[in-house]
């Protein structure tokens, strides 16, 4: 066999179906994956990138490579479905470009399809949620706006695609593949399986602990959530031989995977419970955790601060912490910073 091309990394589920790995430029320094699954006559495309740039050429041209593996005609237009893990921007921002250019059927979990059919919507309301959330946190005015403005940036070339089916409503199933709702990470993540592969998503990375936001500002986000999700796919996924996140590497061995996860996010909330011996606002919890956040346009600061969010959020509806200033907030009905200490 011919050398593949660094772009593509094919894989085999145990009765042999192909999958290949298309690396995609989301952003400037981030790249992601999606996989192309071939199953009989059915061309299968999970995640597509972010549309961002050159990342909708990056799909074509994964998918002409891998025609070229397969000796088979592959592209936009010999897709059949289209499997969205989760509703964020560097997994579903393909979708206008391949809408525009295909006629496979789009699939998405039902708490994540208002994301990618009614976008504009949705763009406007989680805005206005995050604006309240960085108040509370205690954010200044000037890196508020500044944040507001990183948020919406990547996300303003898309534009809402009409979904063809949800997976609850298929019976969490499509042909051979297999859907488990994990929500944490996204409302509506969903893991996938087909025989002995897993497709993960963003809820298992093999690198680094998947972000995680506080569930004020969407539903069935939040750590607790996501905590639970992860028991649920250890009891759902048995002895997996092969997972493929999407970033990083393969993680050969899923459930010792899970068990780091987990302990990332033990280690996090006692250092909080730490921290907020003296109160504290969420802002302040994330630079004690992440110190000076730098990059992505100051993308990573806004990620820091709702990492933090989630994990105070936590603590506070288990009910180990309290607002500290709770009779300021009383007396004032627009949202203030909120200081958080643990309770003894």
């Amino acid at each position: 066999m011919a050398q593949i091309s660094p772009a593509l990394k094919a894989f085999t589920t145990s009765s042999g179906h192909p999958i290949y790995r298309l690396t995609l430029k989301a952003f400037k320094n981030f790249w992601t994956y999606a996989y192309l699954v071939l199953v009989d006559d059915m061309q299968v495309l999970i995640d597509t990138g972010s549309g961002f740039g050159v990342c909708n050429q990056d799909l074509e041209d994964g998918l002409a490579l891998a025609g070229d593996e397969a000796k088979r005609s592959i592209g936009l237009s010999t897709l059949t479905h289209v499997l969205i893990t989760h509703g964020h921007i560097d997994h579903f921002g393909g979708l206008p470009h391949i809408h525009e250019h295909s006629s496979a059927k789009i699939g998405i979990h039902e708490l994540d399809m208002r994301i990618i059919a009614n976008y504009e919507e949705r763009l406007i309301l989680v805005s206005q949620r995050l604006n309240d959330f960085m108040k509370n946190a205690g954010v200044t005015d000037a890196q508020r706006e500044t944040l507001l403005k990183v948020y919406r940036m990547a996300k303003l070339t898309y534009h809402s695609v009409p979904v063809d089916f949800t997976y609850e409503a298929q019976g969490m199933r499509l042909a051979p593949f297999e859907m488990l709702h994990t929500p944490g990470h996204c409302s509506g993540h969903v893991v996938i399986r087909l025989e002995d592969v897993l497709f993960t998503g963003d809820h298992v990375l093999g690198d680094i602990s998947p972000h995680q936001s506080p569930e004020s500002l969407t539903a069935f986000t939040g750590l607790g959530h996501y905590l639970k999700s992860l028991e649920d796919l250890r009891a759902w996924a048995g002895d997996v031989r092969l997972t493929l996140a999407g970033h990083a590497g393969p993680i050969p061995h899923l459930h010792a995977r899970l068990d780091e996860i987990r302990e990332v996010h033990t280690k996090r909330l006692a250092e909080i419970q730490t921290i907020l011996e003296i109160p504290h606002t969420i802002a302040e919890v994330a630079h004690e955790l992440f110190g000076d956040v730098e990059g992505y346009y100051g993308y990573n600061q806004l990620l820091a601060l709702e990492e933090a969010g989630a994990h105070v959020e936590y603590l506070y509806q288990r009910g180990l912490l309290h607002i500290h200033n709770l009779d300021e907030i009383k007396k004032n009905s627009t949202p203030r910073p909120i200081f958080y200490s643990r309770l003894t």
